[in-house]
């Protein structure tokens, strides 16, 4: 397990991560420590305990927004596949439809060359 110091708040925190997993904890920490920050420009000193609360719930709030989103994206996501499966189905039935009458039409075809060969022949 590795190990690394985050500050939050002007507080050093040691924590352990998984090995290569280092700069993304830093990362989430950065980003943690901001919304603490904005909470204490916004509310003053009013107890660590309730700032990282607060901070908390704000990226929880955060999260189940973007949760949101992506349930809305995954369904726009079904959609489009269930239309583009569709759009295919319909292709290979026109493609099935187009090479049997292009079959049908080269039957044809042959079969009035023959006539003309015979009559001119």
């Amino acid at each position: 397990m590795a190990q690394v110091t985050v500050t939050i708040d002007g507080k050093a925190y040691r924590m352990a991560c998984d090995e290569g997993q280092e700069e993304h904890l830093i990362d989430l920490a950065q980003r943690f420590d901001r919304y603490v920050s904005h909470l204490k420009e916004s509310f003053g000193e009013i107890g660590d305990q309730r700032l990282t609360v607060m901070a908390g719930i704000m990226v929880m709030d955060e999260l189940s927004e973007l949760q949101k989103r992506v349930i809305g994206m995954e369904s726009e996501v079904a959609t489009l596949r269930k239309t583009r499966d569709e759009a295919l189905t319909k292709a290979d039935k026109n493609d099935s439809a187009l090479t049997g009458a292009l079959g049908g039409l080269a039957v044809r075809m042959e079969a009035l060359a023959e006539k003309l060969a015979v009559k001119t022949g």
